[in-house]
């Protein structure tokens, strides 16, 4: 039985994660090879996502979900050998580089979704609003915080503050297709989500007022 002041071990990656880092690390024919095989299990990974979440974009055909996949696959490779030394070991190496496939895809397919439509960033309606089975008490206390709110999202925030507020937080444009259209990048957007959010909910404390439904955080 350890010691209760004994620190716990370190779990380090296994043999097969070590093997792939040092592969991926490596030069010539053998680090070429790491790589392709790395691709092929990314590739695997993005079109099981993309097949998976196809039905939001009945109009593409299968040659252009498979486009994308390669999309995705592409730009997991470079993240992961970017971000190779952030590997702890935590999961299998394999798991760990299956998420940055993952994510890259839904990426890739919310972009395709939303490449026509325009971005709104004016509010298209306010999900805030007390439910049809709310008392009276509760549906005045709704109002009144709702205008309060309101109110707060003109006066309190800046024009970009407001603009991204509204667009991820009430008409739910994905935090990446706004971060391309504004030019912007995923944590700068974050970073001024949650300074218009400690805004309202200041202008809220200081009115008595309480908010308590936080809007849910964009999807990634």
């Amino acid at each position: 039985m350890s010691h209760p002041d004994q620190a716990p071990p370190v779990i380090g990656p296994d043999a097969e994660s070590r093997a792939w880092i040092r592969g991926l690390r490596a030069e010539g024919v053998r680090g070429e090879d790491a790589r392709r095989r790395l691709h092929d299990l990314l590739l695997r990974a993005a079109r099981f996502e993309i097949n998976r979440r196809r039905g939001s974009l009945p109009h593409l055909r299968g040659g252009d979900f498979d486009d994308l996949a390669h999309q995705a696959a592409d730009d997991a490779l470079l993240a992961i050998l970017g971000k190779l030394d952030g590997y702890r070991g935590e999961s299998r190496f394999t798991t760990w580089a299956y998420k940055f496939a993952l994510l890259e895809a839904a990426v890739r397919l919310r972009r395709r979704a939303w490449q026509s439509r325009e971005v709104p960033l004016e509010p298209e309606h306010w999900s805030v609003l007390p439910g049809p089975d709310a008392s009276p008490a509760t549906s005045a206390e709704g109002r009144e915080v709702l205008g309060s709110l309101a109110e707060a999202i003109e006066t309190e925030l800046s024009r970009h503050q407001r603009e991204v507020l509204v667009a991820i937080a009430l008409n739910g444009v994905p935090i990446d297709v706004l971060a391309d259209r504004l030019n912007t990048t995923r944590g700068a957007l974050y970073k001024t989500v949650h300074d218009a959010r400690r805004k309202l909910r200041t202008h809220l404390a200081d009115a008595g007022l309480r908010f308590a439904a936080e809007p849910e955080e964009a999807s990634r």
